[in-house]
């Protein structure tokens, strides 16, 4: 099925998101090869329409949870560039305190209930998220974004079978990369579709193409309105190439130059621009203004953070939990 055409202005919002989010994949690469940001910096370059697509039909009150790869997940749900970069460098006046890092950055101003570096360790989350809206009657949707390494994982099939049981409003979102790190999905996963499996459970589940906004943008918005309806959860499966290694400074060995070259070939920041540019859209004159906008304020933050304060000592033992 094809995608209905967006709105020109939606989609050049769209693109600005997406071009904001690999503007901020980027530098955060390049600062943490500089050696002074703690922990590593897993970048979500190549699944911007994901995130951008998905976070598009939630709010502010409506929740999310990502993976290891979090940042554009936060910035498409709305959090703020100047304590995410702080957060990076663990600094007191990041998102966290400085206790949570690039793996475990968290906004639950903005919905954005956690980053987390356990495979599929946000999708019970989420689902709990979703249990405590039914339970309000709030009007609030949960998605959770996780791999496909995940799909693998029991928590998922528990999760998805107990959402499935009680008509949760959520949306289980795989972003398949095609690699678990260094593992072939091809491999690893019993099916060449893992939204196949969403059968099993009673609900939709569809696989698109996440180098195509629209397609992304149309079935993010079937499911969050099927959630809203109270109709239960929906299952989507977004395929995309990897841009770049599993991690910064990843060499990539395991990987041949032929499916490098097509990964950069699919970009969705490319694609976009050139259906803008279809449409009579002045895509460079966008372009040239979100990098104008968006550097100017990475400048700011990068900055800012490389002197922030960081937290003390003594305080090591705040903010944690304990019954």
């Amino acid at each position: 099925m094809t995608a209905p055409q967006l709105p020109l202005s939606e989609l050049e919002e769209a693109y600005r998101r997406m071009l904001t989010i690999r503007l901020f994949e980027d530098r955060a690469r390049r600062e943490f090869g500089k050696g002074d940001m703690p922990g590593f910096v897993h970048s979500y370059a190549g699944a911007e329409a994901i995130a951008a697509g998905v976070c598009a039909h939630l709010g502010d009150a409506d929740m999310i949870t990502s993976t290891h790869r979090g940042h554009g997940h936060c910035l498409a749900k709305g959090v703020d560039i100047v304590p995410m970069v702080a957060e990076l460098y663990g600094r007191a006046n990041g998102l966290c305190k400085g206790r949570g890092g690039s793996m475990h950055i968290a906004d639950f101003s903005k919905g954005m209930l956690g980053a987390n570096a356990i495979v599929a360790g946000g999708v019970g989350i989420a689902v709990g998220a979703a249990l405590a809206a039914r339970t309000l009657g709030d009007g609030r949707v949960a998605a959770t974004f996780f791999g496909d390494g995940a799909t693998s994982q029991g928590v998922l099939h528990e999760s998805m079978n107990l959402a499935s049981i009680w008509r949760l409003p959520v949306v289980f979102v795989c972003e398949n990369n095609g690699w678990a790190e260094s593992t072939p999905a091809a491999y690893a996963v019993s099916v060449p579709q893992v939204s196949v499996r969403a059968a099993g459970y009673s609900m939709p589940g569809t696989t698109v193409d996440a180098s195509d906004y629209e397609a992304v943008h149309e079935a993010a918005r079937a499911a969050v309105d099927r959630a809203r309806r109270g109709e239960g959860p929906s299952f989507i499966e977004a395929t995309y190439s990897r841009i770049g290694g599993h991690y910064a400074g990843d060499p990539e060995g395991y990987r041949s130059r032929d499916d490098r070259r097509a990964a950069r070939d699919a970009d969705v920041i490319a694609r976009t621009a050139a259906v803008l540019a279809g449409r009579g859209s002045d895509s460079a004159a966008i372009t040239a203004e979100v990098e104008r906008d968006v550097v100017a304020r990475l400048d700011e933050a990068f900055a800012a953070a490389r002197a922030s304060a960081w937290p003390d000592a003594e305080g090591a033992d705040r903010y944690v939990y304990s019954n």
